[in-house]
């Protein structure tokens, strides 16, 4: 429970990591907050929610674009955002349509991954961070050797080193799940994001030449 007479809170919070220490593990917090914000974004009932999917669906099965616009236009999904895009451009034909719905995909799952890459950003410098911390601690560590004459304790020497470790343990802390949900997310999205093209693709798929693809033009 105590290495000398410090314990493990001192190991790892006071003054074991010095202020190196106490802001691996501000950006501990900073990491948990963006997880928290990424998992909130991507999800499947924000990126194309079942019910409002069924909504578009209907609003096409009963030809009633202009509603289907509208609808779109307000909705906030990832899904009605592709929808809204492809119809948007259908007076200008299929391909114009097809064409506006994958640059809209392109455009919200940028915008999406921008959170998740600040995750990508805590991965790779929290190592580094912690590796500051202990490099910097070993010199004064060494330092503190030198002033002593050259012939520190043992055990405590081994307690110093140990201490200043604190900061690359606290930098692995943060980069592993921080690397481990950067990957999840990234992979989530891509997955939902290829089901929504699909599905929008589905509805707009009526309005290839010969289907009547200017109906949109004449509804509004």
């Amino acid at each position: 429970m105590f290495l000398g007479d410090m314990n493990y809170f001192q190991i790892l919070f006071w003054p074991g990591g010095g202020y190196i220490g106490m802001l691996l593990w501000m950006l501990s917090v900073v990491m948990v907050a963006i997880i928290i914000t990424n998992a909130l974004l991507i999800r499947r009932s924000t990126v194309i929610p079942d019910n409002i999917r069924q909504q578009v669906q209907q609003l096409f099965q009963a030809k009633q674009y202009r509603e289907a616009i509208e609808f779109t236009s307000a909705e906030p999904s990832y899904f009605s955002f592709l929808v809204h895009a492809g119809l948007s451009n259908a007076p200008y034909g299929y391909a114009a349509m097809e064409r506006a719905l994958l640059e809209a995909s392109e455009d919200r799952t940028s915008r999406l991954l921008r959170y998740a890459e600040w995750l990508n950003l805590l991965g790779n410098i929290g190592p580094m961070i912690g590796l500051l911390g202990t490099v910097w601690g070993l010199i004064l560590t060494f330092f503190k050797i030198v002033d002593l004459g050259g012939v520190p304790d043992p055990g405590q020497l081994a307690g110093a080193i140990g201490i200043k470790l604190v900061c690359t343990l606290m930098g692995l802390v943060i980069a592993i799940p921080s690397l481990f949900t950067y990957g999840l997310m990234r992979n989530r999205l891509d997955t939902l994001a290829a089901e929504a093209i699909g599905s929008a693709q589905e509805l707009i798929v009526q309005f290839r030449p010969g289907k009547k693809a200017a109906a949109i033009a004449t509804a509004e």
